[in-house]
């Protein structure tokens, strides 16, 4: 009991002392901040051209003459046959497609893309997804491990309206070889 009582006198004491001693040393300039690297350029991903149904692209074709209507609702004069199943609760049409240039996408920031960079805006709500995809594990990537590659972007695979597959029925189990099946 008597050491263990010495060495937490000793401890205090030197703990105080080193806070006695920092107390009375000057403050410290902080040391100059390197300058931050200068940005890179945004690589530029090589995907195929969007899956667009046939004559419905460039959008601007039926919509140059058309004021922008923002306000949601049951589509009935166009596009009927599209139903959103993408979070439909909280998302429109134009939470995606920009109002005013019907040609391009537009991120949260407002910012637009087009239509051959949709990963980018399907990447701020599937984050995790996106940093997948990039790494060839989600969707489709063909190219050089360390070199050029080509990717399918997220609507060759998904519509982006009704994102989710249907489920698929699992096949049944391979049969097990027996050894009169095996050749020796």
């Amino acid at each position: 009991m008597t050491k263990r009582i010495v060495l937490l006198t000793a401890t205090a004491t030197l703990t105080g002392a080193l806070i006695y001693a920092a107390a009375q040393q000057p403050a410290a300039t902080p040391p100059a901040l390197a300058p931050a690297p200068p940005a890179q350029a945004e690589e530029k991903l090589e995907v195929p051209p969007p899956p667009f149904s046939d004559g419905i692209f460039p959008c601007s074709q039926c919509h140059k003459d058309m004021k922008p209507n923002r306000t949601r609702r049951t589509l009935t004069e166009m596009h009927t046959d599209i139903e959103l199943k993408h979070d439909a609760d909280h998302r429109w049409c134009l939470d995606c497609h920009d109002a005013n240039d019907r040609d391009h996408l537009h991120l949260a920031s407002g910012e637009l893309i087009s239509f051959d960079e949709s990963y980018k805006l399907c990447g701020q709500c599937h984050g995790e997804k996106f940093r997948d995809w990039r790494a060839g594990v989600h969707g489709r990537r063909t190219g050089y491990w360390n070199g050029h590659k080509k990717y399918l972007l997220c609507a060759n695979c998904h519509n982006p309206h009704q994102p989710h597959f249907k489920p698929l029925e699992p096949k049944p189990a391979p049969n097990r070889p027996t050894r009169d099946s095996v050749s020796r």
